[in-house]
């Protein structure tokens, strides 16, 4: 690993923890529990689990800022391709 790879990591690295502390904001802003979206996903997996055209796997829950004033759940189900 060379300087270059170690400085860009690095950024990526601050780039994901400032986005863990929004989120942890954004949270506590709205009242919502920090462990709220992994609990969704897990009820989200029991309950898809039962249909076989789904993956399950791959279901992705999140809460994502569109701009300063507008927040929203963002849920992915993804089909099974055939």
């Amino acid at each position: 690993m060379g300087f270059w790879d170690f400085l860009f990591k690095r950024e990526k690295s601050r780039d994901k923890a400032k986005e863990r502390l929004t989120m942890v904001l954004a949270y506590e802003r709205r009242g919502v529990p920090p462990h709220f979206t992994e609990d969704l996903k897990k009820d989200l997996i029991s309950i898809f689990s039962k249909y076989p055209f789904f993956e399950v796997n791959r279901i992705e829950v999140d809460i994502r800022r569109e701009n300063k004033d507008l927040e929203e759940l963002w849920i992915s189900i993804p089909f099974k391709s055939r």
